[in-house]
């Protein structure tokens, strides 16, 4: 069967201008760091896929480290987009990242010119394209100059291989610095991909502030605390839905305790009253700053894509409803 895209998949998505740039983004992202690999059936990842793009989730958020294995997220994305979304490539933004640890050796991580640029065309051949929307430095290298890091990343614009340049994880301080280094070289930053949760409020420590200044979007990564915001009574959730996987729900230091679940029926409460779920209310507060693009959201089926998208409907929160949050909303 043709896919056809649904006609109002434009009706319904709010969408934010990234940054002080031209391009806008939903104001929810399907991210494929979880529930994309070979792990799971390509069906059901493809299922996902579509109905995020019918539902107006038209930025696709995947790294050369996503699978298992690594690339294989690439691998699944692209063969949707070299097929079904072949006529619609042109509404879908897609970002990929380079510099985790994605392929043995030392080459395979960092912030080489060399890592970066391997791993985009490693990346551009796992997804059938000639070129991503967004390439990002995946992580800060303390090893190499950040000026050949920026370098490469502005390399990759200049090659055609990439239309934006973006980082990742940075500290407000570097975050200026690489913003400086890419300017001088012709090619702006675009964005900062971060976590930013209720649990995890670390963008507000200056960063959100530099990215304003800068005139760059910002993406909130895992504005589900990796799950620990998802899930009614998470301690007895399925295994494989539970907060963790390759990076914590938490910021470093800090720990899931009594009083982490605690806050967390707390906030059920909250969004109980609201009449919308827990994991809804958590995206609706993330999107609440306006210097805030983006939320990348996970998804392992279509009920749980199609639960989150719900988000949409309600953004609005009262300054009651904050005041209420605000307590529960840090993680210990």
């Amino acid at each position: 069967m043709i896919y056809v895209a649904a006609p109002a998949r434009y009706d319904t998505m709010p969408r934010r201008r990234c940054g002080r740039s031209g391009l806008c983004l939903p104001v929810l992202s399907l991210g494929l760091r979880h529930g994309f690999g070979e792990d799971r059936g390509f069906e059901a990842q493809r299922a996902v896929l579509l109905r995020a793009f019918d539902l107006g989730v038209t930025h696709f958020d995947v790294s050369g480290t996503h699978g298992p294995p690594a690339g294989a997220a690439e691998e699944v994305l692209g063969r949707v987009l070299t097929r079904e979304l072949r006529p619609y490539r042109d509404e879908v933004v897609v970002t990929t990242k380079a510099g985790g640890s994605a392929w043995r050796g030392p080459c395979g991580e960092g912030g080489s010119r060399k890592t970066l640029l391997a791993g985009l065309d490693r990346s551009l051949a796992r997804l059938g394209l000639d070129h991503v929307d967004v390439f990002h430095h995946e992580r800060p290298d303390p090893d190499t100059p950040l000026e050949e890091t920026m370098g490469a990343l502005d390399a990759a614009v200049r090659q055609g291989k990439a239309l934006y340049a973006g980082v990742s994880g940075y500290s407000p301080e570097l975050t200026r610095r690489a913003a400086g280094v890419l300017r001088r070289l012709g090619t702006p930053m675009l964005v900062h991909q971060t976590p930013y949760s209720m649990f995890d409020r670390r963008a507000e420590d200056g960063l959100l502030d530099v990215l304003d200044d800068l005139g760059a979007g910002c993406v909130a990564d895992a504005p589900l605390a990796r799950g620990l915001l998802s899930h009614r009574h998470l301690r007895s959730a399925p295994e494989g839905s539970r907060p963790g996987g390759d990076a914590p729900p938490l910021p470093p230091g800090e720990t899931i305790t009594e009083s982490v679940w605690e806050r967390v029926r707390a906030l059920e409460g909250v969004a109980e009253r609201r009449g919308r779920t827990l994991a809804q209310m958590a995206l609706a507060w993330v999107l609440r700053d306006e210097r805030v693009t983006s939320a990348v959201v996970g998804a392992t089926g279509v009920a749980q894509l199609e639960e989150d998208v719900a988000a949409v409907c309600a953004l609005d929160l009262t300054g009651a409803e904050l005041a209420e949050i605000e307590p529960h909303a840090r993680a210990d």
